[in-house]
């Protein structure tokens, strides 16, 4: 560390915050949760999982990927203590990936599935924040506007409405020409807009539903507000099944961040993922203990710390500093943001998950590609994540293999003379396809094999090849390069 990097960190690590805080805010409320677990979440990921991540610029918190299974987690253990526990358990699971180096397996995932996931996330949270930006209070779902047992707010719909505009205004080319505004938060600016609305047009936007942060006086208060895991939950099963989805999703986010930000900014050598996955699952851990939310890193934050010309972790650090005493010193403040501002935050994260151009690639990529995408993105919204991702892996070696069969057999003709080539090894779920190809050879015509590419034969195989060999001599068909010897 030197002047320069400070020079180059300490703005960095500002403009870090400026994203982190309205995220952190509103993923905790979108999860059901009270803020300052979302604030305590990137305090911990800022701070711990920092110092123990062997990236230098990937910035851990809590994410919007994980707010759905935050949700229906809670349900199903029907507590946030016994959730904890389970985020234990996960924390404990990720040091063991760690330790047995199992992150090399994330190449295994494809990359259907991985895109699949995130516009399955994408499309969940788009579904749960629309009641909010509608000005729902409560836990309304999405099903209640249908129902029409809802009562929609016009002052929430317009700062929700006004902060997507912001949101959208912040990508454009008019204002990210402007040196100084493209350096200011889109997110920070339409929570602004949102703080503005609660602090000055209360006739203009009355009743806006806000954030409620606790203020902290002592360090009593402040401990009385951490909630404790319930330490008999690990005897539930669901426990168990959480803390593998936590684990499993999680640590498949953090090193998809990594992948992603290695396109970013290359270190060198490159961060080992064994070592991420330690430190992500003592963040977890610790998280757990604390009364935190789950915690991956987070590409979003991420780029925008490369993108700020950061130079060590110290602009990590800073911002969960900065995360930390804002949740302790300048609550009343934060208590002016509304709920529909952090919606419109998470409305528009939601959509760059699952933008309509991701769908446009994939189904250009073609049926192999977005056959299992769709399943991913079907299995999430209907069973749940750990279930949609486990049908998309499985729909994608299904097609794999299909397309694999289909194309290790080739049969070509020159006039009287057919070459027939093996493109890979067969087995026996290949003999209806061979025996297809050898019948449409006719009579009096010369047969070339060509099996270069075919280390193994299944016995199979080589039965319907030495049939077709034997009675061969009888239809005038003359075999060369035959594979296997006649009786």
């Amino acid at each position: 560390m030197n002047l320069n990097t400070l020079r180059q960190d300490i703005p960095a690590g500002l403009v870090v915050f400026l994203v982190a805080l309205p995220l952190c805010l509103g993923i905790a409320q979108a999860s059901g949760l009270p803020p300052f677990a979302g604030l305590l979440t990137g305090v911990i990921g800022g701070l711990l999982v920092t110092s123990l991540s062997p990236s230098r610029f990937a910035v851990s918190g809590p994410a919007a990927g994980l707010v759905t299974i935050v949700v229906a987690s809670i349900q199903t253990l029907g507590s946030f203590s016994a959730f904890l526990t389970a985020l234990i358990l996960a924390g404990v699971l990720q040091c063991l990936f760690g330790l047995l180096r199992a992150g090399r397996f994330i190449s295994l995932v494809p990359g259907s599935v991985i895109k699949g996931m995130l516009a399955a996330i994408g499309i969940l949270l788009i579904m749960q924040q629309i009641p909010v930006a509608l000005g729902a209070t409560g836990d309304a779902e999405l099903v209640s506007l249908v129902k029409g047992d809802f009562l929609f707010s016009l002052s929430a719909m317009i700062v929700a409405g006004i902060g997507l505009a912001i949101l959208w205004l912040w990508t454009t080319p008019m204002v990210k020409s402007v040196k100084v505004l493209s350096w200011i938060p889109g997110p920070l600016i339409a929570v602004l807009f949102g703080c503005m609305a609660t602090l000055f047009g209360e006739r203009l936007f009355p009743d806006l539903p806000r954030i409620a942060l606790p203020t902290f006086d002592s360090l009593s208060a402040l401990a009385a507000e951490l909630e404790t895991p319930d330490w008999l939950a690990w005897q539930n099963p669901s426990v168990w099944m959480v803390a593998v989805t936590l684990a499993l999703v999680a640590s498949l986010e953090t090193l998809l961040s990594q992948e992603a930000l290695k396109k970013l900014r290359p270190q060198h050598p490159a961060p080992s993922p064994n070592k991420e996955m330690f430190a992500q699952g003592v963040g977890n851990l610790t998280a757990g203990f604390l009364g935190a939310m789950p915690i991956t890193a987070v590409i979003v934050r991420s780029s925008v710390n490369v993108s700020a010309c950061a130079q060590t972790k110290l602009s990590i650090l800073i911002h969960g500093v900065l995360l930390l005493i804002c949740g302790l010193w300048f609550s009343d403040l934060l208590n002016a943001i509304p709920l529909a501002s952090l919606a419109a935050v998470l409305l528009y994260t939601g959509y760059k998950l699952a933008t309509p151009r991701l769908f446009i690639e994939q189904f250009r990529t073609g049926t192999q590609q977005y056959i299992p995408f769709l399943a991913t993105i079907g299995g999430i919204l209907v069973f749940g994540m750990l279930a949609g991702i486990g049908i998309g892996i499985a729909t994608q070696i299904l097609c794999s293999i299909y397309k694999s069969h289909r194309n290790a057999l080739q049969l070509t003709r020159y006039d009287d003379h057919y070459v027939l080539r093996f493109q890979q090894n067969l087995t026996f779920m290949h003999n209806p396809k061979l025996q297809g190809l050898l019948a449409e050879i006719p009579e009096n015509s010369t047969v070339i094999v060509d099996n270069d590419n075919a280390e193994y034969m299944d016995p199979d195989i080589k039965a319907v090849l030495r049939d077709f060999g034997e009675n061969a001599g009888e239809r005038g068909i003359r075999l060369s390069q035959w594979p296997v010897a006649m009786k």
